[in-house]
């Protein structure tokens, strides 16, 4: 039966996804979790291979979809995700879906059992408010349950933030946990992310342990003909609703948390005193359930007004369009990260998803220097942005500062999470000052390549270390856990460590970590006294990105400043200025390669892989130079010739190209004057290409040619570097990045505790 909206733009997507899916999969009935009572699903043979309406009728094609979840494993930066058929999730023709989803439970599962033979497993598991995300979340309890597993989870199975999910399996000293997610994707997308014990998301290692049962579960399928796969009722003791009630879903101990890092008085009083509303729009509403206790908790929920409290996995619309970039008439999803910046038919540049935000109309009656903190379906992401007066236009241009125009009088200040960051960081510094403790501890961050050059140099400039790592907190988290483990074992001894360019990073004695963040919106702050679990285990910060961890802090900062009349484009100025920064602008280019809000499967999976195509060409263009160099094959002035013969007609000259490094993940292209790094997207038909430096338009300009080239390797890159190298070159990158992974690599087994719930 088609599914029915009040929001014209969701039925036309329901119509759309209605009439590209066959009967066959509309009458699928694999597994009917609407069933209270126990039961086993079959899988079968027949169900490994294709569909085929006379001599396979059961055919789901899983080989297939097993390959390519497999490949995503083994280079994922933020969980196994991708696009669904949001109206028959048991459709197997989509990466993400129904049977994929319990067995991947299964087979983590079954490793789990097996590492903890005979002990008492306790998992946490919840989701945000994407569709079919209830179901997938039943499917996970009751599968690990049926295997013995315990799960806590919300009462009623509510939503959480990924963050708290992160929170509790580190603090209540958890195997892990399942939370179902897509950050901030478009509306048909879904995800599951791992968290292991650490409450960090899987590395690629610990992602192709389950991979590999997944292999094993075929094989003996294959073998026997069918494997049982067990799911419990619904009501199993195993599902546990009752043991974070105490906590208030978590929520008591995250205030906690905060209270002893960015939500200590000093803080939190500046916002009691605040004459004003911060507004935060949460965007697909599922945020305001876990956000709004927490702003209670801490006596300051009376200056912040909401925008999106109800829950919603279209997302309100936000991001939601009918027609394609390319004015084709279409259902067009620009995802709900709202720093995307695209161009119009005329050139010009706009913001997607800010534009459906209807802000010329909500915020009207908000005065101007109102701020508006935007987050995302899982509460993770934080965007801020600030209205001001249409007088600001030229000094935010002269600034790279970006806005978007709400009337003839007001714009909206529209800051990446490059500048945000960059004032957070600062005045987080300014009050660890003022209260007297910065001299405690020296202090240290954690970026990916791919964040702003500004924030290195603003380092440099006030006393603290930097360890750059690839994209992904997956990434960060790693770095915490080897920070945390010579804490543990070099007492008084000075830590040193391997940035990802292999740079070697001195900490000094038992230092601090002052924050960590990425470019696309996540950060975390440190504490001063280390974080204690339950049962004794440390940590230095947490290992997921926090939205609610930045907008506390945000808000003090935004409160300080009202007190002082200066707005945040100021402020960052005066950050900039202050701290003698030169690299002052950042850009970042997406190029998506196809339409991922395609309803039709056969097409979706035919311009992804065309997509994928073009990808690869383009990075392994870069890559291979990089690693060429690396392995001495190569020199910098040989990569300059190679650049220059081919960009020239561009208008781009490389002649002060300074360094060509292998960052894990991209290749990152160092001058005198900016950065340019190139990344083929892990989990999708895309390339992103970022940039910081001196210049805005220099860099934008380099960030669209490199990233929009089509990787045609020229006679000179293909005189220098040979095809067996070129062909090789991303399994040499990938023993690079697996090494700096390794190296110093904190790997103590986890201890089961015995529990008190």
């Amino acid at each position: 039966m088609l599914k029915v909206s009040e929001n014209w733009l969701e039925n036309e997507l329901f119509k759309s996804v209605y009439e590209k899916t066959p009967e066959y999969i509309k009458n699928l009935k694999l597994m009917d979790f609407t069933k209270d009572g126990e039961f086993s699903f079959i899988l079968k043979r027949e169900h490994l291979k294709p569909y085929d309406a006379d001599s396979n009728p059961e055919g789901l094609n899983l080989e297939e979809w097993f390959s390519n979840y497999a490949k995503e494993a083994k280079v994922s930066t933020a969980g196994i995700r991708g696009p669904q058929n949001i109206l028959n999730p048991q459709d197997t023709r989509f990466p993400i879906n129904l049977v994929g989803i319990v067995l991947a439970t299964l087979a983590k599962a079954l490793v789990a059992k097996e590492k903890y033979n005979g002990k008492r497993i306790v998992k946490v598991a919840g989701c945000e408010v994407r569709y079919n995300s209830q179901l997938f979340l039943d499917a996970i309890l009751r599968v690990q349950a049926a295997q013995g597993i315990e799960t806590l989870v919300p009462e009623d199975r509510k939503t959480i933030p990924i963050w708290l999910a992160s929170f509790l399996a580190f603090k209540l000293d958890l195997l892990g946990g399942e939370y179902i997610t897509s950050s901030h994707g478009i509306s048909v997308k879904n995800a599951t992310k791992d968290l292991n014990c650490q409450g960090s998301q899987y590395l690629p290692e610990e992602s192709m342990e389950f991979v590999n049962k997944i292999q094993q579960i075929f094989d003996e399928v294959n073998l026997n003909g069918s494997y049982e796969i067990k799911i419990s009722s619904k009501n199993n003791p195993l599902i546990n609703e009752e043991a974070l009630k105490i906590y208030d879903d978590g929520v008591d101990l995250y205030v906690d948390y905060l209270k002893n890092g960015v939500g200590q008085d000093f803080n939190l009083d500046l916002i009691r005193k605040f004459n004003s509303r911060i507004i935060i729009e949460s965007v697909g509403g599922s945020a305001y359930r876990t956000l709004s206790k927490v702003l209670s908790k801490l006596s300051i929920a009376d200056k912040f007004d909401w925008f999106n409290t109800e829950e919603d996995p279209f997302f309100h619309s936000i991001g939601k369009y009918d027609v394609t970039p390319k004015g084709e008439k279409a259902f067009y999803d620009y995802s709900v990260d709202a720093t995307v910046v695209a161009t119009k038919n005329d050139g010009t540049k706009f913001f997607p998803v800010i534009e459906t935000m209807d802000y010329s109309k909500k915020l009207a009656k908000y005065p101007i220097g109102t701020v508006v903190l935007i987050t995302d379906p899982d509460h993770d992401r934080l965007t801020v942005t600030q209205t001001e007066s249409i007088e600001r236009i030229n000094e935010l241009q002269n600034a790279g500062i970006d806005y978007v125009k709400l009337d003839e009088n007001r714009i909206l200040t529209v800051f990446t999470a490059n500048q945000a960051f960059l004032m957070i960081m600062d005045f987080w510094t300014k009050q660890l000052k003022m209260k007297g403790v910065w001299n405690s501890h020296p202090r240290f961050m954690i970026k990916t390549t791919a964040s702003a050059l500004s924030w290195d140099e603003w380092a440099a400039n006030n006393g603290v270390k930097v360890i750059n790592v690839p994209v992904g907190f997956k990434e960060i988290a790693n770095i915490m856990k080897k920070v945390e483990l010579k804490l543990k074992n070099q007492p008084g001894k000075e830590i040193i460590l391997d940035d990802v360019f292999g740079n070697s990073i001195n900490l000094g004695i038992d230092p601090r970590l002052l924050f960590a963040g990425e470019e696309s919106g996540g950060m975390i702050m440190g504490t001063e006294e280390l974080i204690k679990s339950q049962h004794g285990r440390f940590a230095i910060a947490m290992r997921e990105k926090s939205a609610t961890e930045a907008i506390v802090v945000a808000s003090a900062l935004v409160a300080k400043l009202a007190g002082e009349n200066m707005s945040l484009s100021e402020y960052l100025l005066d950050v900039f200025d202050s701290n003698n920064i030169k690299g002052r602008y950042d850009t970042r280019v997406d190029i998506a390669y196809y339409n991922e809000s395609e309803p039709d499967i056969d097409k979706l999976k035919k311009d992804k892989i065309a997509g994928e195509a073009k990808r690869t060409k383009n990075d392994l263009f870069y890559l291979s130079l990089a690693i060429a160099q690396r392995k001495g094959s190569i020199d910098l002035e040989d990569i300059k010739q190679i650049l220059n013969e081919n960009f020239a007609s561009n208008g781009l000259n490389f002649d002060n190209l300074k360094s060509v490094n292998f960052v894990g993940d991209g290749t990152y292209l160092e001058f005198d004057d900016k950065y340019i790094e190139i990344r083929p997207s892990g989990t999708d038909a895309k390339t992103k290409a970022y940039g910081g430096g001196l210049k805005k338009d220099d860099i934008e300009k380099f960030a669209v040619i490199l990233g929009n080239y089509s990787g045609d390797r020229t006679p000179l890159h293909c005189k220098l570097i040979s095809d067996d190298f070129y062909n090789s070159s991303k399994d040499k990158a990938m023993d690079y990045y697996l090494n700096f992974v390794s190296k110093d690599a904190n790997n103590e087994l986890f201890d089961i505790p015995v529990y008190d719930f």
